[in-house]
Formats: C-alpha cells, sequence, structure tokens
C-alpha cells in the first residue's frame, strides 16, 4: 500500500563529498560582520597567545610542583578531553589568525583559499568543533567533575577557569563575530566520531597506565551500564550543542546580513561584490 523508499545513493556520497564549488568567494573565514579584519586578526592572535601562555606555564607549574602531581600529572592531561580541546583552540585560534593576516595585510586572496580542498574542508571541520565541543567541556566539568569547594589554590583557579569557562566565551566569540556559516550537519556525524575516538583514548590509557581519566568511565564493580548511560548521554548532549550552535550561526546570519544589512567588514573599506553574492548564493553547506 506504501511504497518503499528509495535509497538516493548520490544524494548520500553528496553529503561527504568535499565539494567542487568556489571556495569561500567573499572570505568568511577571514572577516567579521562587526570588527575590521586587522581587529579581528589581533582577537584571534591574542586568544592564541593566551592559549599556550596557559598551556605552557601549566605544563611547567605542575610538573615543578609535586603537590601538584608533577610530571605524571603532566603526561596525563594529554589524555585529558578537556586539555587536548584547549589545545586544539590554542592551534584553531594561531591557524585561523594567520589566515586572517594573510587577507588583512593587502585584501588579496588568502592563505586559506590557497589550500586544497580537502584542508580547507578539514579546516571548516575545525572551526565547528571550537564552536561545539567548549560548550560541552565547559557543561561537563562544572557540572559532572568539579564538586567544590573553590580552589584553594590560585593557580588551580585561573588554569581552570581559563581551560573550563573562557573556552566557551571564545567559542561564542567565533560563532557571533565571525562571517562563517553555518556548519554542515555531516559535521555532526563527525563529531561523534571525534568523541568515539577519544572513548578510545580514555581507555588505552586506562589499559598502558592503569588509571581512569574521568572516574565516570570506571567499568568495575559493575557499573558498566552507568558508563554507556554516560557515553549516551554525552553524545546527546553533542547532538543538542550542535543543533544550538548550529542555530546561533543562522541568527546571526539573518540578523547582521539580512536585518541590519551589515554584509561584512572588508580590506580598506572594500564591499562585498555582486557576483561574490551570486555565488554564495549556490553554496554546498547552505542548501
Amino acid at each position: 500500500m506504501f511504497s518503499k523508499p528509495k535509497f538516493d545513493k548520490a544524494s548520500f556520497a553528496q553529503a561527504f563529498k568535499l565539494g567542487n564549488e568556489l571556495w569561500d568567494p567573499s572570505n568568511r573565514f577571514e572577516t567579521s560582520w562587526l570588527l575590521p579584519p586587522w581587529v579581528l586578526f589581533g582577537c584571534r592572535a591574542a586568544f592564541a597567545l593566551y592559549a599556550f601562555v596557559t598551556l605552557l606555564f601549566s605544563i611547567g607549574w605542575e610538573g615543578t610542583h609535586p603537590e601538584l602531581g608533577g610530571w605524571v600529572e603532566v603526561r596525563l592531561s594529554f589524555s585529558y578531553f578537556t586539555i587536548l580541546c584547549y589545545w586544539g583552540m590554542a592551534n584553531y585560534f594561531l591557524i585561523s589568525s594567520i589566515h586572517t593576516f594573510s587577507y588583512a595585510i593587502n585584501g588579496g586572496t588568502p592563505l586559506l583559499n590557497r589550500f586544497p580542498r580537502s584542508l580547507q574542508a578539514l579546516h571548516h571541520l575545525y572551526a565547528t568543533t571550537v564552536t561545539t565541543f567548549p560548550f560541552l567541556v565547559t557543561i561537563i566539568y562544572w557540572g559532572a567533575i568539579y564538586a567544590g569547594p573553590w580552589f584553594p589554590i590560585q593557580f588551580n583557579a585561573w588554569a581552570n577557569i581559563s581551560e573550563h569557562a573562557m573556552n566557551s566565551a571564545w567559542a561564542l566569540f567565533e560563532i557571533t563575530m565571525s562571517r562563517m556559516n553555518p556548519p554542515p550537519w555531516v559535521h555532526l556525524v563527525w563529531l561523534i566520531v571525534i568523541l568515539a575516538c577519544y572513548l578510545a583514548l580514555a581507555y588505552i590509557t586506562y589499559y598502558t597506565k592503569g588509571v581512569y581519566v574521568y572516574t565516570f568511565l570506571d567499568t568495575s564493580n559493575g557499573k558498566s551500564g552507568i558508563v554507556t548511560a554516560y557515553c549516551f548521554g554525552i553524545a546527546i548532549a553533542i547532538c543538542i550543542i550542535f543543533c544550538l550552535v548550529k542555530g546561533l550561526y543562522t541568527l546571526r546570519k539573518r540578523l547582521t546580513e539580512q536585518k541590519l544589512g551589515k554584509m561584512g567588514k572588508f580590506y580598506a573599506g572594500r564591499d562585498i561584490g555582486a557576483g561574490e553574492v551570486e555565488l554564495e548564493s549556490q553554496r554546498m553547506w547552505e542548501k
């Protein structure tokens, strides 16, 4: 009575293609709707500098203070999802500031636009990770890991605020101040894949070092069901966060470009060209 739905292989494959259309014709990854290119470069470079200083200083401080765990804790920190995400943010802002600088210096073709399509697509996914994972980190840390009271050591308070609170503020900056388009739905698949890969890393750490990096991953004493619930809960959380972030991107774009008419701040006060607008209407990830 009902016709069996047909599986469209072409449409499914298209979602995983890197695309063959012109990449980012109006330099959305290097410009802001509000901030001039040099100011956007300065903000991204400052975020990168602060993040790297925080990470490197934390390594040195913890390594030379046995009461904080010493070098054993430093080595273990590279298995923490929260710390790995902060390293990811530091590198993202460094890379994105370089791309913004390459546009701001002369208004020519930015460095990102000269990359192979595979690297361009990966940069877009990278941008999605730094605007979604930080919110997950903040929620998990302050909601499930931090148990109070407030940190008695000033260093711990500063490090945790920097890595587990400021990260979300920076992610919100990228969402609201940039001109990047909303991430495509296929990015959600890769976010879940990345989380699954991290789960494997966490258990590799346990089997090689005998330590659970997060106590809620401890499967001993019949806790496997609780661990499974935690894993599914985190997967559901990233799905909700992704949808909210995608909605914020869409809201920002409609409000700034359609309602306020602010198409962007370009090199030397230039306006977006009519041809660029036409090309953007055909972008694959906006469909």
